[in-house]
Protein backbone atom coordinates (compact mmCIF):
# COMPACT_ATOMS: atom_id res chain seq x y z
CA UNK A 1 0.00 0.00 0.00
CA UNK A 2 1.48 3.31 -1.10
CA UNK A 3 0.90 6.44 0.95
CA UNK A 4 -0.19 9.05 -1.60
CA UNK A 5 -2.16 12.26 -1.41
CA UNK A 6 -5.34 12.67 -3.54
CA UNK A 7 -6.29 15.49 -5.93
CA UNK A 8 -3.92 18.43 -6.43
CA UNK A 9 -2.06 17.68 -3.19
CA UNK A 10 -0.72 14.46 -4.71
CA UNK A 11 1.91 16.36 -6.69
CA UNK A 12 3.25 17.96 -3.55
CA UNK A 13 5.67 16.51 -1.02
CA UNK A 14 4.17 14.93 2.08
CA UNK A 15 5.98 17.60 4.06
CA UNK A 16 4.15 20.41 2.27
CA UNK A 17 0.45 19.59 1.88
CA UNK A 18 -2.17 17.01 2.94
CA UNK A 19 -5.75 16.25 1.81
CA UNK A 20 -8.60 18.18 3.37
CA UNK A 21 -10.19 14.97 4.76
CA UNK A 22 -7.08 14.17 6.76
CA UNK A 23 -6.93 17.78 7.93
CA UNK A 24 -10.50 17.64 9.15
CA UNK A 25 -9.91 14.35 10.96
CA UNK A 26 -6.81 15.71 12.64
CA UNK A 27 -8.61 18.92 13.61
CA UNK A 28 -11.46 16.94 15.14
CA UNK A 29 -9.05 14.76 17.09
CA UNK A 30 -7.08 17.78 18.29
CA UNK A 31 -10.28 19.60 19.21
CA UNK A 32 -11.56 16.65 21.24
CA UNK A 33 -8.27 16.39 23.08
CA UNK A 34 -8.28 20.13 23.75
CA UNK A 35 -11.74 19.93 25.33
CA UNK A 36 -10.67 17.08 27.58
CA UNK A 37 -7.44 18.82 28.58
CA UNK A 38 -7.16 20.73 31.83
CA UNK A 39 -5.74 23.72 29.96
CA UNK A 40 -8.28 25.33 27.65
CA UNK A 41 -6.99 26.28 24.20
CA UNK A 42 -8.54 28.87 21.94
CA UNK A 43 -9.74 27.93 18.47
CA UNK A 44 -6.61 29.44 16.93
CA UNK A 45 -4.28 27.69 19.36
CA UNK A 46 -5.94 24.32 18.83
CA UNK A 47 -5.18 24.23 15.08
CA UNK A 48 -2.55 21.55 14.39
CA UNK A 49 0.66 22.65 12.73
CA UNK A 50 1.32 21.63 9.12
CA UNK A 51 4.21 19.43 10.28
CA UNK A 52 1.94 17.55 12.65
CA UNK A 53 -0.64 17.11 9.89
CA UNK A 54 2.05 15.53 7.70
CA UNK A 55 3.10 13.24 10.52
CA UNK A 56 -0.47 12.23 11.38
CA UNK A 57 -1.35 11.52 7.75
CA UNK A 58 1.56 9.11 7.28
CA UNK A 59 1.08 7.33 10.61
CA UNK A 60 -2.64 6.84 9.93
CA UNK A 61 -1.76 5.30 6.56
CA UNK A 62 0.75 2.92 8.21
CA UNK A 63 -1.86 1.90 10.78
CA UNK A 64 -4.28 1.21 7.92
CA UNK A 65 -1.70 -0.93 6.12
CA UNK A 66 -1.15 -3.08 9.19
CA UNK A 67 -4.86 -3.39 10.05
CA UNK A 68 -5.80 -4.37 6.48
CA UNK A 69 -3.08 -7.03 6.27
CA UNK A 70 -3.27 -8.58 9.72
CA UNK A 71 -6.74 -7.61 10.97
CA UNK A 72 -5.34 -6.22 14.23
CA UNK A 73 -4.82 -2.78 15.70
CA UNK A 74 -1.16 -1.84 16.17
CA UNK A 75 0.05 0.71 18.72
CA UNK A 76 3.05 2.99 18.29
CA UNK A 77 5.99 2.95 20.75
CA UNK A 78 9.04 5.10 21.39
CA UNK A 79 12.46 3.67 22.27
CA UNK A 80 13.85 5.55 25.26
CA UNK A 81 17.16 3.71 25.71
CA UNK A 82 18.87 4.22 22.36
CA UNK A 83 18.57 0.49 21.62
CA UNK A 84 18.62 -0.19 17.89
CA UNK A 85 19.34 -3.92 17.91
CA UNK A 86 16.06 -4.71 16.17
CA UNK A 87 16.95 -2.39 13.28
CA UNK A 88 20.23 -4.24 12.81
CA UNK A 89 18.30 -7.51 12.78
CA UNK A 90 15.76 -6.11 10.31
CA UNK A 91 18.47 -5.03 7.88
CA UNK A 92 20.01 -8.51 7.98
CA UNK A 93 16.63 -10.21 7.53
CA UNK A 94 15.67 -7.99 4.61
CA UNK A 95 18.96 -8.67 2.83
CA UNK A 96 18.84 -12.37 3.59
CA UNK A 97 15.09 -12.79 3.01
CA UNK A 98 14.70 -14.65 6.31
CA UNK A 99 13.91 -14.30 9.98
CA UNK A 100 10.14 -14.34 9.42
CA UNK A 101 10.02 -10.73 8.25
CA UNK A 102 7.35 -9.62 5.76
CA UNK A 103 7.20 -6.56 3.52
CA UNK A 104 3.87 -4.91 4.35
CA UNK A 105 3.99 -2.04 1.89
CA UNK A 106 5.67 1.01 0.47
CA UNK A 107 5.27 4.46 2.08
CA UNK A 108 5.94 7.14 -0.57
CA UNK A 109 5.57 6.41 -4.27
CA UNK A 110 8.24 8.84 -5.49
CA UNK A 111 10.92 7.72 -3.01
CA UNK A 112 13.09 4.70 -3.70
CA UNK A 113 11.89 1.46 -2.10
CA UNK A 114 14.64 -0.89 -3.32
CA UNK A 115 18.37 -1.02 -2.62
CA UNK A 116 21.35 -2.92 -3.98
CA UNK A 117 24.70 -3.99 -2.55
CA UNK A 118 27.64 -6.18 -3.50
CA UNK A 119 27.61 -9.52 -1.68
CA UNK A 120 31.09 -11.02 -1.55
CA UNK A 121 30.10 -13.84 0.83
CA UNK A 122 27.44 -15.39 -1.41
CA UNK A 123 28.16 -18.64 -3.29
CA UNK A 124 28.28 -16.49 -6.42
CA UNK A 125 29.66 -13.07 -5.54
CA UNK A 126 27.83 -10.17 -7.15
CA UNK A 127 25.28 -7.43 -6.63
CA UNK A 128 21.92 -8.20 -5.05
CA UNK A 129 18.70 -6.18 -5.03
CA UNK A 130 16.41 -6.17 -1.99
CA UNK A 131 13.75 -3.93 -0.39
CA UNK A 132 15.19 -0.83 1.24
CA UNK A 133 14.63 -0.48 4.97
CA UNK A 134 13.77 3.17 4.43
CA UNK A 135 10.40 3.97 2.85
CA UNK A 136 8.93 0.52 3.54
CA UNK A 137 6.86 -1.00 6.33
CA UNK A 138 8.02 -4.41 7.58
CA UNK A 139 6.38 -6.75 10.06
CA UNK A 140 7.26 -9.80 12.11
CA UNK A 141 3.77 -11.40 12.17
CA UNK A 142 4.78 -14.15 14.58
CA UNK A 143 5.62 -11.52 17.19
CA UNK A 144 2.96 -8.93 16.36
CA UNK A 145 5.54 -6.19 15.74
CA UNK A 146 6.10 -3.86 12.78
CA UNK A 147 8.92 -1.43 11.95
CA UNK A 148 8.86 1.57 9.64
CA UNK A 149 11.67 3.94 8.68
CA UNK A 150 9.70 6.88 7.33
CA UNK A 151 11.27 9.53 5.05
CA UNK A 152 11.00 13.05 6.48
CA UNK A 153 11.32 16.06 4.22
CA UNK A 154 13.00 19.27 5.30
CA UNK A 155 14.10 22.39 3.47
CA UNK A 156 17.72 21.20 3.47
CA UNK A 157 17.16 17.56 2.52
CA UNK A 158 15.47 14.24 3.21
CA UNK A 159 15.97 12.39 6.48
CA UNK A 160 14.28 9.44 8.14
CA UNK A 161 12.56 8.70 11.44
CA UNK A 162 12.14 5.24 12.92
CA UNK A 163 8.80 3.98 14.22
CA UNK A 164 7.96 0.83 16.17
CA UNK A 165 4.47 -0.70 16.23
CA UNK A 166 3.12 -3.65 18.24
CA UNK A 167 -0.26 -5.22 18.94
CA UNK A 168 0.37 -5.09 22.71
CA UNK A 169 2.97 -4.36 25.38
CA UNK A 170 3.52 -8.08 25.92
CA UNK A 171 4.10 -8.65 22.20
CA UNK A 172 6.73 -5.91 22.08
CA UNK A 173 8.57 -7.19 25.17
CA UNK A 174 8.63 -10.73 23.78
CA UNK A 175 9.97 -9.42 20.47
CA UNK A 176 12.74 -7.44 22.19
CA UNK A 177 13.75 -10.51 24.22
CA UNK A 178 13.82 -12.56 21.00
CA UNK A 179 15.92 -9.89 19.29
CA UNK A 180 18.46 -9.80 22.10
CA UNK A 181 18.82 -13.59 22.25
CA UNK A 182 19.11 -13.91 18.49
CA UNK A 183 21.77 -11.21 18.21
CA UNK A 184 23.57 -12.71 21.18
CA UNK A 185 23.73 -16.04 19.35
CA UNK A 186 25.05 -14.19 16.31
CA UNK A 187 27.66 -12.47 18.49
CA UNK A 188 28.96 -15.91 19.48
CA UNK A 189 29.85 -16.55 15.83
CA UNK A 190 31.33 -13.10 15.24
CA UNK A 191 33.50 -10.49 16.90
CA UNK A 192 32.29 -6.95 17.45
CA UNK A 193 34.95 -4.28 16.86
CA UNK A 194 34.55 -0.83 18.41
CA UNK A 195 36.86 1.85 17.02
CA UNK A 196 37.07 5.38 18.40
CA UNK A 197 36.91 7.77 15.46
CA UNK A 198 36.67 11.50 15.02
CA UNK A 199 32.88 11.19 14.70
CA UNK A 200 32.30 8.77 17.58
CA UNK A 201 32.29 5.00 17.96
CA UNK A 202 32.36 2.95 14.76
CA UNK A 203 30.99 -0.57 15.17
CA UNK A 204 31.80 -3.49 12.89
CA UNK A 205 30.71 -7.13 13.14
CA UNK A 206 33.39 -9.47 11.79
CA UNK A 207 32.74 -13.24 11.37
CA UNK A 208 35.17 -15.63 13.04
CA UNK A 209 36.71 -17.20 9.93
CA UNK A 210 39.11 -19.49 11.80
CA UNK A 211 38.99 -20.58 15.39
CA UNK A 212 42.22 -20.86 17.40
CA UNK A 213 42.00 -24.01 19.52
CA UNK A 214 43.35 -23.99 23.05
CA UNK A 215 46.00 -26.59 22.24
CA UNK A 216 47.36 -24.24 19.57
CA UNK A 217 48.32 -21.75 22.28
CA UNK A 218 51.95 -22.50 23.13
CA UNK A 219 53.02 -20.93 26.40
CA UNK A 220 53.84 -21.78 29.99
CA UNK A 221 51.42 -24.53 31.13
CA UNK A 222 51.00 -22.95 34.56
CA UNK A 223 50.01 -19.53 33.22
CA UNK A 224 47.87 -21.05 30.45
CA UNK A 225 45.87 -23.22 32.87
CA UNK A 226 45.34 -20.33 35.28
CA UNK A 227 44.05 -18.00 32.57
CA UNK A 228 41.66 -20.51 31.02
CA UNK A 229 40.42 -21.64 34.43
CA UNK A 230 39.43 -18.09 35.32
CA UNK A 231 37.63 -17.76 31.96
CA UNK A 232 35.74 -21.04 32.39
CA UNK A 233 34.70 -20.20 35.95
CA UNK A 234 33.28 -16.89 34.78
CA UNK A 235 31.14 -18.27 31.96
CA UNK A 236 30.39 -21.89 32.77
CA UNK A 237 29.18 -21.16 36.29
CA UNK A 238 27.48 -17.92 35.26
CA UNK A 239 26.79 -15.41 38.03
CA UNK A 240 25.28 -17.97 40.42
CA UNK A 241 28.73 -19.08 41.59
CA UNK A 242 29.80 -15.48 42.20
CA UNK A 243 26.60 -14.61 44.04
CA UNK A 244 26.94 -17.66 46.27
CA UNK A 245 30.37 -16.57 47.51
CA UNK A 246 29.72 -12.82 47.41
CA UNK A 247 32.17 -12.15 44.55
CA UNK A 248 31.42 -9.30 42.12
CA UNK A 249 30.46 -10.75 38.74
CA UNK A 250 33.24 -8.98 36.85
CA UNK A 251 36.85 -9.89 36.27
CA UNK A 252 39.84 -8.43 34.46
CA UNK A 253 43.26 -9.71 33.38
CA UNK A 254 46.17 -7.83 31.82
CA UNK A 255 48.50 -9.59 29.36
CA UNK A 256 51.86 -7.93 28.82
CA UNK A 257 55.07 -8.81 27.03
CA UNK A 258 57.12 -8.14 23.92
CA UNK A 259 55.36 -7.85 20.55
CA UNK A 260 54.95 -11.18 18.77
CA UNK A 261 54.97 -13.36 21.89
CA UNK A 262 51.45 -14.74 21.40
CA UNK A 263 49.16 -12.33 23.28
CA UNK A 264 46.86 -11.93 20.28
CA UNK A 265 46.81 -15.68 19.63
CA UNK A 266 45.86 -16.29 23.25
CA UNK A 267 43.03 -13.76 23.03
CA UNK A 268 41.75 -15.34 19.79
CA UNK A 269 41.74 -18.73 21.47
CA UNK A 270 39.76 -17.35 24.41
CA UNK A 271 37.27 -15.71 22.02
CA UNK A 272 36.79 -18.88 20.00
CA UNK A 273 36.45 -21.29 22.90
CA UNK A 274 33.90 -19.41 25.03
CA UNK A 275 30.18 -19.46 24.23
CA UNK A 276 29.77 -15.76 24.84
CA UNK A 277 29.92 -12.53 22.82
CA UNK A 278 33.39 -11.05 22.29
CA UNK A 279 34.16 -7.43 21.47
CA UNK A 280 37.44 -5.69 20.63
CA UNK A 281 37.87 -2.05 21.54
CA UNK A 282 40.48 -0.20 19.50
CA UNK A 283 41.65 2.83 21.43
CA UNK A 284 42.83 5.82 19.38
CA UNK A 285 43.68 9.47 19.90
CA UNK A 286 39.93 10.13 19.56
CA UNK A 287 39.04 8.13 22.67
CA UNK A 288 37.10 10.35 25.07
CA UNK A 289 34.79 10.07 28.06
CA UNK A 290 31.73 9.80 25.79
CA UNK A 291 33.19 6.92 23.78
CA UNK A 292 34.30 5.11 26.96
CA UNK A 293 30.78 5.33 28.35
CA UNK A 294 29.27 4.24 25.02
CA UNK A 295 31.50 1.15 24.77
CA UNK A 296 30.73 -0.01 28.30
CA UNK A 297 26.99 0.57 27.82
CA UNK A 298 27.10 -1.55 24.67
CA UNK A 299 29.16 -4.22 26.44
CA UNK A 300 26.76 -4.48 29.39
CA UNK A 301 23.91 -5.16 26.96
CA UNK A 302 25.86 -8.16 25.62
CA UNK A 303 26.79 -9.44 29.10
CA UNK A 304 27.98 -11.90 30.08
CA UNK A 305 30.69 -11.18 27.52
CA UNK A 306 34.41 -10.59 26.92
CA UNK A 307 35.71 -7.09 26.19
CA UNK A 308 39.25 -6.97 24.81
CA UNK A 309 41.21 -3.71 24.94
CA UNK A 310 44.38 -4.09 22.90
CA UNK A 311 47.33 -1.75 23.51
CA UNK A 312 45.67 -0.27 26.56
CA UNK A 313 48.76 1.83 27.20
CA UNK A 314 47.65 4.03 24.28
CA UNK A 315 44.70 5.36 26.32
CA UNK A 316 44.90 9.19 26.10
CA UNK A 317 46.18 10.70 29.35
CA UNK A 318 43.27 13.13 29.71
CA UNK A 319 40.66 10.35 29.97
CA UNK A 320 42.52 7.78 32.09
CA UNK A 321 40.93 8.91 35.34
CA UNK A 322 37.48 8.67 33.75
CA UNK A 323 38.31 5.16 32.54
CA UNK A 324 39.33 4.14 36.06
CA UNK A 325 36.12 5.58 37.48
CA UNK A 326 34.13 3.63 34.90
CA UNK A 327 35.85 0.40 35.95
CA UNK A 328 35.06 1.14 39.60
CA UNK A 329 31.35 1.71 38.91
CA UNK A 330 29.06 -0.59 40.84
CA UNK A 331 27.28 -1.94 37.74
CA UNK A 332 29.32 -0.60 34.82
CA UNK A 333 31.23 -3.87 34.41
CA UNK A 334 28.64 -6.34 35.66
CA UNK A 335 28.96 -9.49 33.55
CA UNK A 336 32.06 -8.26 31.68
CA UNK A 337 35.32 -10.21 31.58
CA UNK A 338 37.88 -7.56 30.68
CA UNK A 339 41.14 -8.46 28.90
CA UNK A 340 43.77 -5.79 28.37
CA UNK A 341 46.99 -6.21 26.37
CA UNK A 342 50.12 -4.08 26.20
CA UNK A 343 53.62 -4.30 24.83
CA UNK A 344 54.79 -1.59 27.21
CA UNK A 345 53.75 -2.38 30.80
CA UNK A 346 55.95 0.45 32.09
CA UNK A 347 53.47 2.89 30.51
CA UNK A 348 50.49 1.40 32.38
CA UNK A 349 49.05 3.38 35.27
CA UNK A 350 49.87 1.36 38.43
CA UNK A 351 46.32 2.05 39.62
CA UNK A 352 45.05 -0.29 36.89
CA UNK A 353 46.92 -3.42 37.95
CA UNK A 354 46.27 -5.89 40.75
CA UNK A 355 43.22 -4.09 42.08
CA UNK A 356 39.84 -5.76 42.43
CA UNK A 357 37.30 -4.51 39.89
CA UNK A 358 39.97 -3.29 37.49
CA UNK A 359 42.61 -5.75 36.27
CA UNK A 360 42.62 -8.36 39.00
CA UNK A 361 45.63 -10.23 37.66
CA UNK A 362 48.54 -9.38 35.35
CA UNK A 363 50.35 -12.08 33.36
CA UNK A 364 53.67 -11.70 31.55
CA UNK A 365 53.77 -13.48 28.20
CA UNK A 366 57.48 -14.22 28.04
CA UNK A 367 59.81 -15.11 25.19
CA UNK A 368 59.45 -18.81 24.32
CA UNK A 369 61.95 -21.18 25.92
CA UNK A 370 63.83 -23.78 23.87
CA UNK A 371 61.11 -26.34 24.69
CA UNK A 372 58.37 -23.98 23.52
CA UNK A 373 60.31 -23.06 20.37
CA UNK A 374 60.66 -26.75 19.54
CA UNK A 375 56.95 -27.36 20.18
CA UNK A 376 55.98 -24.43 17.96
CA UNK A 377 58.20 -25.46 15.04
CA UNK A 378 57.01 -29.07 15.33
CA UNK A 379 53.39 -27.93 15.18
CA UNK A 380 54.26 -25.98 12.03
CA UNK A 381 55.77 -29.15 10.51
CA UNK A 382 59.30 -27.86 10.00
CA UNK A 383 60.75 -31.28 10.90
CA UNK A 384 59.54 -32.58 7.53
CA UNK A 385 62.13 -30.33 5.87
CA UNK A 386 64.94 -30.43 8.42
CA UNK A 387 64.78 -33.77 10.18
CA UNK A 388 65.54 -34.22 13.89
CA UNK A 389 69.12 -32.89 13.76
CA UNK A 390 68.04 -29.88 11.74
CA UNK A 391 65.25 -29.16 14.23
CA UNK A 392 67.68 -29.17 17.15
CA UNK A 393 69.92 -26.76 15.23
CA UNK A 394 66.91 -24.53 14.45
CA UNK A 395 66.05 -24.34 18.15
CA UNK A 396 69.65 -23.36 19.01
CA UNK A 397 69.80 -20.74 16.25
CA UNK A 398 66.54 -19.08 17.32
CA UNK A 399 67.38 -18.25 20.92
CA UNK A 400 65.62 -14.96 21.77
CA UNK A 401 63.10 -15.25 18.91
CA UNK A 402 59.44 -14.39 19.44
CA UNK A 403 56.68 -16.61 18.07
CA UNK A 404 56.18 -14.10 15.25
CA UNK A 405 59.86 -14.45 14.30
CA UNK A 406 59.62 -18.24 14.49
CA UNK A 407 56.70 -18.10 12.10
CA UNK A 408 58.75 -15.98 9.68
CA UNK A 409 61.62 -18.44 9.97
CA UNK A 410 59.26 -21.26 9.04
CA UNK A 411 57.87 -19.35 6.01
CA UNK A 412 61.38 -18.46 4.79
CA UNK A 413 62.52 -22.06 5.20
CA UNK A 414 59.59 -23.42 3.20
CA UNK A 415 60.15 -20.89 0.40
CA UNK A 416 63.89 -21.66 0.28
CA UNK A 417 63.24 -25.41 0.24
CA UNK A 418 60.70 -24.96 -2.57
CA UNK A 419 63.11 -22.87 -4.66
CA UNK A 420 66.49 -24.43 -3.85
CA UNK A 421 65.63 -27.94 -2.73
CA UNK A 422 67.44 -27.48 0.59
CA UNK A 423 67.30 -25.22 3.64
CA UNK A 424 70.08 -23.39 5.50
CA UNK A 425 68.35 -22.53 8.78
CA UNK A 426 71.47 -21.02 10.32
CA UNK A 427 71.79 -18.51 7.47
CA UNK A 428 68.10 -17.59 7.69
CA UNK A 429 68.36 -17.09 11.47
CA UNK A 430 71.51 -14.95 11.14
CA UNK A 431 69.85 -12.77 8.52
CA UNK A 432 66.76 -12.30 10.68
CA UNK A 433 68.84 -11.41 13.72
CA UNK A 434 70.79 -8.85 11.70
CA UNK A 435 67.60 -7.20 10.48
CA UNK A 436 66.20 -7.25 14.02
CA UNK A 437 69.34 -5.51 15.31
CA UNK A 438 68.97 -2.82 12.67
CA UNK A 439 65.41 -2.21 13.81
CA UNK A 440 66.53 -2.09 17.44
CA UNK A 441 69.47 0.27 16.85
CA UNK A 442 67.81 2.19 13.99
CA UNK A 443 71.06 1.91 12.00
CA UNK A 444 69.81 0.75 8.63
CA UNK A 445 72.60 1.75 6.20
CA UNK A 446 76.25 1.08 6.89
CA UNK A 447 79.23 0.91 4.52
CA UNK A 448 81.33 -2.23 4.63
CA UNK A 449 84.51 -0.19 5.02
CA UNK A 450 85.38 3.42 5.66
CA UNK A 451 85.98 5.46 2.48
CA UNK A 452 89.61 6.41 1.85
CA UNK A 453 90.99 9.40 -0.02
CA UNK A 454 93.52 8.46 -2.70
CA UNK A 455 95.56 10.22 -5.35
CA UNK A 456 96.38 8.99 -8.80
CA UNK A 457 100.07 8.60 -9.63
CA UNK A 458 99.67 10.94 -12.57
CA UNK A 459 98.35 13.63 -10.25
CA UNK A 460 101.32 13.20 -7.87
CA UNK A 461 103.68 13.60 -10.80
Amino acid sequence: MVVEQPSEAKAKSAAIGQPSVAKAAVRQTASAKAKAAAIKLSAEQSKPSPLYEDFAYVIRAVHAMLANKYGKAFHMYESDDGNEEYWTMLEEDVRGNGGGVELVGRIFEQVESKAFAYDAEASEAGHRIFPSVRNNVFAYPEWGVALARVPVFRNHGMFAEDFVFAVSDEALLNFLAYTRERLREQDRRSVTIYTDSRHGIETELVPMTRMVERDEVIMSDTVKKEIFRSIDQFFIGDRGFFQKFGIPYKRGILLYGRPGNGKTTLVKSIAGSVKAPVAYWQITEHTCSESIQEVFQAAVKKAPMILVIEDIDSMPVQVRSYFLNMLDGATSKEGIFLIGTTNYPEKIDPALINRAGRFDRAYEIKLPTSELRLAYLQRKGLQELLGEDGMRDAVRQTDGFTFAQLNELYVSAVLEWHGEGHVNVAAIARSMKAEHDKGRTQVWLKDEEEPRVGFLAAERA
